[in-house]
């Protein structure tokens, strides 16, 4: 099947007008019903007030598609049996023609291949606590080291091994700046006691950025742009290490 995108992400891509991919899994299993179709929505309202165009990722009936609308939305939050697709899973759905709610990895996937150049979404994958034991490692890096696209995120997920995070992005050749910051966010945390090589303090200091990646002709990795929690918006970091 043939990637689907929306006729509004379609012209919004062509024009060169902002356009931002969100993933679907938050939707179908990070988050309880009802509110997450709320969030749903609200994720969408937040970048069309900022002037860009929601393009939310997912695949329905075997179908990938890169902006939904409504109902579409609405099924990715409420319909039973919805799968948990990363990008290794993207051919086996439409083959079969199931639907999901698309990772990290199936989401940058997807978005790249429609034009789309920015991505939001919470926290990346990584590396897992005893990876020496487990060898348990998150696919996203590795789509992230072949795939063009900038990713705004809080970091990593917060259960994760941060600093072996952290190696294995700058092994695979992915690179990562702080936005506003020079410590690397902790997701729940605004910051994860790491520090970040780069600082950029605007959108247009990234904008230059993704501009020098092309020019430069770099190999086609992803650009990590880690925007903490407001400091006062964290939880409590007393709680977040007890938990």
């Amino acid at each position: 099947m043939t990637l689907v995108v929306s006729e509004e992400v379609r012209e919004a891509v062509a024009a060169g007008r902002p356009v931002v991919a969100l993933e679907s899994t938050i939707i179908a299993h990070g988050l309880p019903r009802p509110r997450n179709l709320q969030v749903a929505l609200e994720l969408e309202e937040a970048v069309r007030q900022e002037g860009a165009v929601p393009a939310t990722v997912a695949v329905l009936d075997g179908r990938p598609r890169v902006g939904l609308d409504k109902q579409q939305v609405e099924r990715i939050a409420n319909e039973e049996g919805i799968r948990k697709l990363g990008h290794r899973d993207l051919a086996l759905a439409a083959a079969t023609g199931a639907s999901g709610a698309t990772t990290v990895s199936a989401t940058a996937l997807l978005a790249a291949r429609a034009g789309v150049r920015v991505f939001a979404t919470g926290g990346l994958g990584g590396v897992h606590r005893q990876w020496t034991v487990t060898q348990d490692e998150s696919a996203d890096l590795g789509l992230l080291a072949r795939t063009r696209i900038t990713v705004v995120c809080a970091g990593v997920k917060s259960i994760l091994d941060v600093p072996a995070t952290l190696q294995r992005l700058e092994t695979l050749g992915v690179a990562v700046a702080g936005y506003g910051t020079d410590r690397f966010p902790g997701f729940y945390l605004s910051d994860s006691g790491h520090p970040v090589d780069w600082t950029l303090d605007s959108p247009r200091q990234v904008a230059e950025v993704m501009r020098a990646q092309e020019t430069l002709r770099l190999p086609e990795s992803a650009l990590i742009v880690a925007n903490p929690v407001p400091e006062a918006e964290q939880l409590d970091p007393e709680l977040h290490a007890r938990v």
